[in-house]
């Protein structure tokens, strides 16, 4: 594997890693409506200020968020193309998966019959 291809696989990992999350996913979500803070954020969640922060990291890292400040305040919103990569990657899986699946209703279709089932052919079993 070429470094551009590992770091492309790193960076998928990471994306997937942050979508695992029920915690993480629901901030993406609420992010995408409005600019939240760390606090706000924090507010909502059965969990410390410290876990909302970590999680809001990981989204970070794997480019699903950007933050910037407001004073004393880290504002989060949902980054608008971080989506598309995922659509993308499981769009490739998609692509490799059906190939795969045709080649080897191919293989069966031409494959001849076993001769087991060609002589119980027409007998009740």
């Amino acid at each position: 594997m070429v470094v551009d291809e590992w770091v492309e696989e790193t960076a998928t990992d990471r994306l997937f890693h942050a979508l695992a999350d029920m915690t993480r996913r629901d901030i993406l979500r609420r992010c995408v409506r409005d600019d939240l803070s760390v606090s706000r954020l924090a507010d909502t969640y059965p969990m410390s200020f410290a876990a909302v922060q970590k999680h809001v990291a990981v989204l970070e890292r794997a480019g699903l968020v950007v933050k910037r400040r407001r004073g004393r305040e880290q504002l989060v919103r949902t980054a608008p193309d971080a989506l598309g990569r995922a659509r993308r990657a499981l769009d490739e899986l998609e692509a490799a998966w059906r190939g795969r699946v045709e080649r080897m209703s191919g293989l069966l279709a031409d494959a001849p019959e076993p001769e087991a089932d060609r002589h119980t052919e027409g007998q009740s079993r």
